[in-house]
């Protein structure tokens, strides 16, 4: 049976690739290898990380790894990444270019965020531009109803609340909760908007609808339709 004595620890930068990796010494203890590779080098290799651990297990197996064949991972143990190329194309504003889709009337919630500040009395406050382009709104309503039973939604003296009534259909949530869905979404306006979208070459949307970590069915239908649509990217809050 073979033994799997290799480990490695990667971490994948923009500019380059670091690899550390313990391995076998052949005396029956351990040893370690050093490796720096740059992150993009495709003349030589499709993939730092992987060229990286070919490298390690061909020079201590002295077995060939073939750069272009699947690698042998008999021998390994484990294999902990970590990159910064996210957070680079985050600073940079390096990432594709992306649009929100969002309930209708929450369109500035991200931008205006929670108004914290870090120096309270600063006259000139310089807020960071939001990662999407566009924003498209959503035409869809969803009612978390107040319940009988003190809690964090009904508050300690649920007796006290206001009763709303459900203009439109009860159903139950994820939670086991009931949601009240007030207006489904009007895929029609919003095949209209998005098409807008795209057509001005962004292929990327991110949706994030109003109680959708409770009810997620209308986040469902609008990734459906985007998909269908053509975007290449369709993220969904949950």
């Amino acid at each position: 049976m073979t033994t799997r004595e290799f480990h490695f620890s990667i971490d994948r930068g923009g500019t380059f690739t670091d690899v550390f990796a313990q391995v076998p010494d052949g005396k029956g203890g351990s040893a370690y290898k050093v490796l720096k590779l740059l992150s993009e080098d495709p003349s030589n290799y499709p993939d730092a990380p992987r060229e990286g651990i070919r490298r390690v297990l061909e020079q201590v197996t002295g077995s060939s790894h073939p750069r272009h064949a699947p690698l042998d991972t008999s021998r390994i143990a484990s294999i902990r990444m970590g990159t910064t190329v996210a957070t680079n194309a985050l600073l940079e504003r390096a990432g594709e270019r992306t649009a929100l889709v969002v309930t209708a009337g929450l369109r500035d919630l991200l931008h205006i965020g929670n108004q914290s500040r870090p120096n309270i009395f600063d006259l000139r406050i310089a807020s960071p531009q939001p990662l999407y382009e566009a924003v498209v709104e959503v035409d869809e309503a969803v009612m978390l109803p107040l319940g009988t039973e003190p809690g964090p939604r009904n508050g300690p003296t649920p007796q006290l609340n206001p009763s709303i009534p459900c203009p439109g259909k009860r159903v139950v949530g994820t939670t086991g909760e009931e949601v009240c869905v007030r207006k489904e979404p009007d895929l029609q306006r919003l095949e209209q908007d998005l098409q807008a979208v795209l057509a001005s070459g962004i292929n990327s949307i991110a949706v994030v609808l109003k109680h959708a970590a409770i009810y997620p069915e209308h986040e469902k239908l609008v990734g459906q339709l985007a998909s269908k649509m053509g975007f290449k990217q369709v993220r969904r809050a949950v």
